[in-house]
């Protein structure tokens, strides 16, 4: 028994040890299991939140804050606004009604509020009997007998007890499913208390830094934000401008330009192939060309041809309105591998897309003697072959495709340049197979990333930093600008008819069915469906259909009829979204646009105005619409800018709407949020390089504290 209890008393203090122990070193490296409460079943709950360790748990901050700092008399209570009361109870009934009730009224003398349980135990009905003096908080709600609050959090006050109000606002978490607000709360708590080792929170940003752009200390931020004083400018917190809030949004923002830096860096160790600019083919494409270059594209060409001139890989993403002659600019790209007796890879996200670059580049090239190849997942047995052979031979030296040309049979001879277009289609790693296919050669190929739907700048700098931007911000002469109306499907018929006029007016027209309940299949079938009543409607107009879920062939086909003139109308889904140029199609109706992104809708929009006839987009929605999407459509209605209307997608939708599901893991921001602290950016990247020149070995760590191990994912 004596040895039993000396074993009890050793194994304390060795446990108390170890708990010092491991409190010395960093938060980072301190599992939520070493504090009081936690074994494995809560350990899992934090982790669902990505809370697993005890800096991760300070870096969970509050969204809200509650004032329970004071008591509110309950003859100055206002309808809706959290608040904490106190009084003795004066009547406590059960009541009988569509549901069971218990409702306790509670006065102070300068007034009576209702407190409402319909969850209630005959233990808390003894407890709040008549008499009884009761703190509670909740929020006052108007209802029948007065002010009345609905399960509000209380406790009834002993005579002797020491019954202060809280010191500090009273945080209110992010939470999920088994964690209490309480629960939280004392987690952090302890949390709270392991900063008074000098190692928990390291400071990792130079103290020029930290001065020059006025940032307290990392440990007082992050205590602040926990438990903010009851004087603090409550709005200042509200709209995320508080300094402790600035402080940590700062730092997480420079962590993830880092780490765009670390993978720029990373890819530069690499090599590439110097492609002066040779002129040859260039002259002769440029003198047969029906058109002049718009300024904006000679600007952008400029800086392509400087990039691919480096012996480093360019890494440039190329961003342009809709038709505003981005294909152009990659035909003059790859004009400048082939001189250099290299291989140019174009990989556009659809079969569409791909088809019309195909077309494209064979009409261009042919006249200069170049074989362009396509591949795609259509292209089979005996074809196949022939076009594989022709890659790795290097006869073929433009090779036009989808994601089939990453491919592991796939083999460049001598791939110099990736022309990868509306990029935010494209995983990460398909991305990355293609860059790889041209390391066999000792070197990476340079990469030029091209995109219609415009990144707001706040993004591209966050989001797309590795990446040097440019911009072709004019569109070539002779676009029609389209007109935009909104308007309820109730006028269905009117739409219809104006719909007749116009195809019998030697026009064409585009009618798009979108996505319905986030499934492909019901949204093919609403456009079966559509298809079929406007034939009947209209049996004077002949009138095709394209979906996702059509074989390739047929969907080409139909393409192929609308292009030549000989359909009227296009009933399609989504799909045609980029890449198909009917220069005659001058309206489009979009039925339910309340669904899609403004970015998504802009660029089915460009889908029309491209030729020298007026051009009219419809945009029929469904009633009742709330605010937000009569917000998106207003938008739609008054701009035509595609980045004003990327700008404004941003901050209706968030980042990682914007820039699709695959991106999200560049935009999932802990504290910093991209609209908001915009006006940090610039200053960011500054401190970015002094932080790089002062102190590299801080880079790694900070990166880590805030994005852990996703910034592989990152890599663009």
């Amino acid at each position: 028994m004596v040895y039993e209890q000396q074993k009890a008393r050793t194994d304390k203090v060795k446990n108390c040890l170890e708990g010092r122990k491991s409190m010395a070193k960093p938060l980072n490296e301190v599992p939520v299991t070493a504090l009081k409460g936690v074994g494995g079943a809560l350990a899992e709950k934090l982790a669902k939140i990505q809370i697993n360790n005890l800096q991760d748990l300070l870096f969970h901050l509050p969204m809200r804050y509650q004032d329970r700092t004071r008591i509110a008399p309950m003859g100055t209570l206002q309808p809706e606004m959290d608040c904490v009361v106190q009084g003795r109870v004066v009547a406590a009934d059960v009541m009988m009604g569509k549901r069971r009730s218990l409702l306790v009224r509670i006065s102070d003398g300068s007034g009576s509020i209702g407190l409402r349980f319909y969850h209630f135990s005959g233990a808390q009905k003894n407890q709040l009997k008549t008499g009884a003096e009761v703190r509670c908080f909740g929020e006052p709600r108007r209802a029948a007998t007065g002010l009345e609050m609905y399960h509000p959090e209380y406790r009834v006050i002993k005579a002797d007890d020491d019954t202060d109000v809280e010191e500090t606002l009273t945080p209110v978490y992010p939470a999920t499913e088994g964690l209490t607000q309480q629960r939280i709360r004392a987690l952090c708590q302890q949390a709270l208390e392991k900063l008074d080792n000098p190692d928990a929170l390291q400071e990792f940003l130079p103290e020029e830094v930290r001065w020059q752009y006025q940032l307290g200390s990392l440990v007082d931020a992050v205590r602040f934000l926990h438990a903010p004083p009851p004087d603090v400018s409550y709005e200042l917190l509200e709209e995320g401008q508080h300094p402790a809030q600035r402080r940590l949004s700062f730092e997480e923002l420079l962590a993830h330009n880092l780490s765009m830096q670390k993978l720029r860096t990373l890819v530069r160790t690499v090599k590439s192939y110097p492609m002066p600019p040779k002129q040859e083919l260039t002259q002769s494409f440029r003198k047969e060309l029906p058109f002049a270059l718009t300024n904006a594209q000679e600007k952008v060409l400029a800086e392509i041809s400087q990039d691919m001139m480096e012996p480093e890989p360019m890494l440039r993403l190329v961003q342009g309105d809709v038709g505003s002659g981005k294909t152009v600019v990659a035909a003059l790209a790859a004009l400048q591998a082939v001189e250099n007796e290299f291989q140019a890879a174009v990989m556009a996200p659809t079969e569409i897309l791909a088809e019309q670059h195909e077309k494209n580049f064979k009409s261009w090239f042919k006249p200069l003697g170049i074989t362009v190849a396509f591949l795609s997942g259509k292209v089979k047995g005996k074809k196949r072959q022939e076009v594989l052979e022709q890659i790795a031979s290097g006869e073929a030296m433009v090779i036009v495709g989808t994601h089939a040309i990453f491919q592991d049979e796939v083999i460049f001879k001598k791939l110099g340049l990736a022309i990868i277009d509306e990029q935010h289609r494209f995983g990460v790693h398909q991305r990355m197979s293609l860059r790889k296919k041209g390391e066999a050669n000792g070197g990476q190929p340079h990469q030029l990333i091209m995109t219609a739907t415009p990144i707001p700048r706040t993004l591209a700098m966050s989001a797309y930093a590795d990446l040097d931007c440019s911009i072709i911000d004019e569109l070539p002469p002779g676009r029609t600008p389209v007109n935009t109306v909104v308007l309820g499907d109730d006028r269905r018929d009117q739409v219809i008819q104006r719909l007749k006029t116009a195809c019998v007016e030697g026009r064409q027209a585009y009618w798009v069915c979108t996505l319905i309940e986030e499934s492909e299949a019901l949204q093919c079938q609403a456009a079966e469906v559509t298809a079929e009543h406007l034939k009947k409607t209209l049996p004077e107009l002949s009138i095709g259909l394209v979906h996702g879920r059509m074989k390739a062939a047929e969907k080409l086909e139909v393409m192929d009829a609308f292009k030549a003139g000989h359909l009227h109308l296009l009933v399609a889904t989504t799909v045609i979204e980029v890449g198909v140029d009917v220069p005659n199609a001058s309206l489009m109706v979009i039925e339910n646009p309340e669904r899609l992104g403004l970015s998504q809708l802009h660029q089915l929009r460009g889908r029309v105005g491209r030729g020298s006839i007026a051009s009219h987009c419809l945009l029929m929605y469904h009633a009742p619409l709330s605010q937000q999407s009569r917000e998106r459509l207003q938008v739609m209605r008054d701009s035509s800018d595609g980045f004003v209307i990327a700008e404004k997608d941003l901050e209706l939708r968030g980042p990682g709407e914007v820039l699709g599901t695959r991106q999200t893991g560049l935009a999932s921001f802990r504290v910093a949020d991209l609209e908001r602290d915009s006006g940090l950016l610039e200053d960011v990247k500054n401190a970015g390089r002094v932080l790089l020149e002062q102190a590299p070995s801080n880079a790694e760590p900070l990166i880590l504290r805030w994005l852990g191990h996703a910034e592989k994912y990152a890599n663009v």
